[in-house]
């Protein structure tokens, strides 16, 4: 076998489980309060609007703390850090489970955003510590499939742990905060024992295949900076990295506004009372989207980092649910729009996280990459508080799926205008 061949199925397989198992908990533990809305808003009180604004507010702890902790990870080492973010978000994940009201549910979610920070953007920098170009998008692709799998899987466990509703005296959806919190603290523990920080240190790898791996990510270092010097503070500033961010902010508005809402709309759209054939049929596009991310990864990586296989099922998905979102008369039809849009947000991932890589590196990608996931995740406030206001003031979630289908639109062009990232290969910027 080919030293690099072999050396991208070491790395593949001692790395992607563990992280994408990491992201499934990580895309779990932010989203399952959309399962638990099912009871918990009539049991606290808590009113569409109200849902929609403390579901957001953990992307503005997100926010205020993703540079600072992706520049921390990129000083101390992704093992320790990415450890620490698990245990301790896991430790409040789990501890939804004593909310009382709006006010604390708004805290939690505070506390959550802030305790998440930086594990996302330290993955997608940490794969490019181990992954050339060329094989990124389908790596990405693969560590991201934990979003639709989370949903797919996730969705329907919630349902049957709000069937554990007065078991030792606690709510079914305090059940399952706790329930799905504490793995996550269990595994930070393993992050410390199972990561490897860089490829030199990797005593898993072969003397041959470390120094390979080692000189292709050094030539692609070299390479890229020839070409596009930048540094950490010029990358918080860099028109690119700001316009990327407004394009990733499409696809998270319509990640999380579908998200925290699919289950609330499906069931009342559906007219169905049982809460476990909600989640079921929550998970049937995620499973799609799981298929749609793998195949779209490995379509990016044959065809190169193009802005056109991230603006078409951004285009597609986002049409798809605002033709259908006013479909009253036929609920399935609305139902397949919100499927197609799932899955067409799924797909968009592999190829957009090919396009940062492709200009910046070491600080300026910590800074880079963290700065495009903070300003676009003000969406995931954006998204669920804009859809709950829209249902409160009309009633019903139509409009706010509108506005969620025009605003991947509008992301598909802005990336096409954008232009696709150069190839490293080539000699021009």
């Amino acid at each position: 076998m080919h030293v690099g061949t072999s050396t991208y199925s070491a790395t593949t397989m001692r790395l992607l489980p563990l992280l994408a198992v990491c992201y499934f908990l990580s895309y779990l533990d932010r989203t399952n309060v959309s399962v638990a809305a099912l009871t918990m808003n009539k049991a606290l009180g808590i009113s569409a609007t109200a849902f929609g604004l403390g579901s957001g507010l953990f992307f503005i702890g997100y926010f205020l703390v993703e540079v600072p902790s992706n520049l921390i990870m990129y000083k101390v080492g992704a093992r320790r850090w990415i450890a620490r973010i698990m245990i301790s978000w896991g430790i409040v994940a789990a501890g939804q489970a004593l909310v009382q009201g709006e006010s604390s549910f708004y805290l939690a979610r505070i506390l959550l955003g802030v305790m998440e920070a930086g594990f996302f953007p330290g993955v997608i920098l940490y794969l490019t510590l181990w992954f050339p170009p060329a094989q990124r998008a389908r790596v990405v692709g693969w560590f991201m499939v934990a979003v639709p799998l989370s949903t797919a899987l996730g969705a329907p466990v919630g349902g049957l742990l709000l069937k554990l509703d007065g078991v030792w005296g606690l709510a079914g959806w305090q059940w399952l905060f706790i329930v799905e919190g504490v793995p996550t603290v269990l595994i930070g523990f393993a992050v410390l024992r199972w990561l490897t920080d860089q490829p030199k240190d990797a005593l898993w790898l072969t003397p041959q295949q470390r120094s390979s791996l080692a000189a292709t990510l050094a030539a692609e270092a070299v390479e890229t900076n020839s070409r596009y010097s930048m540094t950490g503070r010029q990358a918080l500033t860099s028109p690119r990295v700001l316009a990327l961010s407004m394009v990733y902010f499409a696809i998270v508005f319509g990640l999380y506004g579908l998200g925290f809402w699919i289950p609330t709309i499906i069931k009342k759209s559906l007219s169905i009372q049982d809460n476990f054939v909600v989640t079921l049929l929550v998970a049937a596009p995620y499973a799609i989207g799981t298929i749609a991310i793998i195949f779209w990864g490995y379509l990016v990586d044959r065809s190169g980092p193009q802005a056109k296989l991230v603006a078409v099922p951004m285009f597609v998905g986002g049409l798809a649910l605002a033709l259908t979102a006013f479909g009253t008369s036929m609920p399935w039809l609305g139902y397949a729009g919100l499927s197609v849009c799932a899955v067409g947000i799924m797909a968009s991932f592999p190829g957009f996280w090919t396009l940062p890589s492709a200009f910046m590196s070491g600080a300026a990608a910590a800074v880079g990459i963290a700065v495009i996931n903070a300003i676009s995740n003000l969406s995931g406030f954006a998204g669920p508080y804009w859809v709950g206001w829209m249902t409160d003031l009309f009633g019903d979630a139509e409009w706010g799926l509108v506005s969620i289908g025009i605003v991947m639109i509008l992301g598909a062009i802005t990336v096409l205008c954008l232009g696709s990232a150069p190839r490293l290969t080539s000699k021009e910027c």
